[in-house]
């Protein structure tokens, strides 16, 4: 070991700020890595995306539709998977995702009627369909609106 093989540790050493137009030297001289005279070499280059006048390609792309900034994404769950749980449990949204029923309920859970239920279950949820709602009901269940 000595001087001349001294190096910072691998990956210890990094920057963002990389200093260009300091002199041949440095690799980055002269230019600055802005190659010869062109509109891009000189300051006041155009914005990304510009064309040189002619219609930019994200005007001249037909645009549809309507996004809501307001909109909720409810994540939908039937009856059917409602059965895994015991006789006479309470279901709420965290109990959905301890199961692995529901992953990710993002704005809230809303219980659909599709399929069968013979447990009966106290089920907090955001929402519930008609549907389901006469299914929990009908097997002595209570449906619960959080």
């Amino acid at each position: 070991m000595d001087l001349s093989n001294l190096r910072p540790a691998e990956g210890s050493k990094q920057s963002n700020n990389f200093r260009v137009g300091r002199g041949h030297g440095s690799g980055n001289g002269k230019t600055a890595g802005k190659g010869h005279k062109g509109q891009k070499a000189r300051s006041g280059a155009p914005r990304p995306g510009f064309e040189g006048g002619q219609m930019p390609l994200y005007r001249r792309i037909p645009k549809r539709g309507f996004t809501n900034r307001n909109t909720k994404e409810i994540v939908g769950i039937n009856v059917s998977a409602l059965e895994k749980f015991d006789n006479g449990a309470e279901v709420t949204v965290e109990t959905l995702m301890a199961s692995g029923v529901v992953s990710n309920p993002k704005d809230g859970v809303k219980i659909l009627g599709n399929g069968e239920l013979t447990k009966k279950l106290t089920v907090k949820a955001n929402a519930f369909s008609e549907a389901a709602k006469a299914k929990i009901e009908a097997v002595g269940g209570t449906c619960e609106v959080i």
